[in-house]
């Protein structure tokens, strides 16, 4: 069991589910988004062959096993550029994600357009008071 948890912890690792990003030569950036699924059994016994002998090695022999399964499925890709942030899924099933980082998208938008205003109402302010002072 120490020996399956052993392999187990060594395949678990983020860069198996946010991959390593790509730049593409237009400037995007594409980082692979994946779904990873991981399961592992093991299991022993022991078996009394002989009850007249005492309880040494030879009379209780052991038969045990252990196995593990990892399954990695591509959800999509998150393109980062031109002041933007998209998900393209490879599956239309995974449309919660999607409208997850597509309401992050608007709220990142929606922030930099009030800031804009912000600024262009002080700057707007600033000028008609040098309007006035002059």
């Amino acid at each position: 069991m120490k020996t399956t948890m052993s392999s187990l912890k060594d395949m678990v690792d983020v860069n198996t589910i946010i991959g390593d990003p790509v730049q593409s030569p237009d400037g995007l950036v594409i980082i692979p988004v994946s779904k990873i699924s991981f399961g592992f059994a093991s299991g022993g016994s022991e078996f009394n062959r002989n009850k007249n002998n005492d309880n040494t090695e030879d009379s209780f022999p052991f038969g045990g096993g252990s196995g593990a399964g990892v399954s990695v499925q591509p959800v999509g890709f998150i393109v980062a550029g031109n002041n933007q942030i998209k998900l393209l899924t490879v599956d239309e099933g995974n449309t919660a994600l999607s409208n997850l980082f597509d309401f992050a998208s608007k709220l990142t938008d929606s922030i930099q357009q009030a800031i804009s205003k912000n600024s262009q109402k002080s700057t707007a302010q600033q000028n008609n008071n040098n309007q006035t002072t002059s």
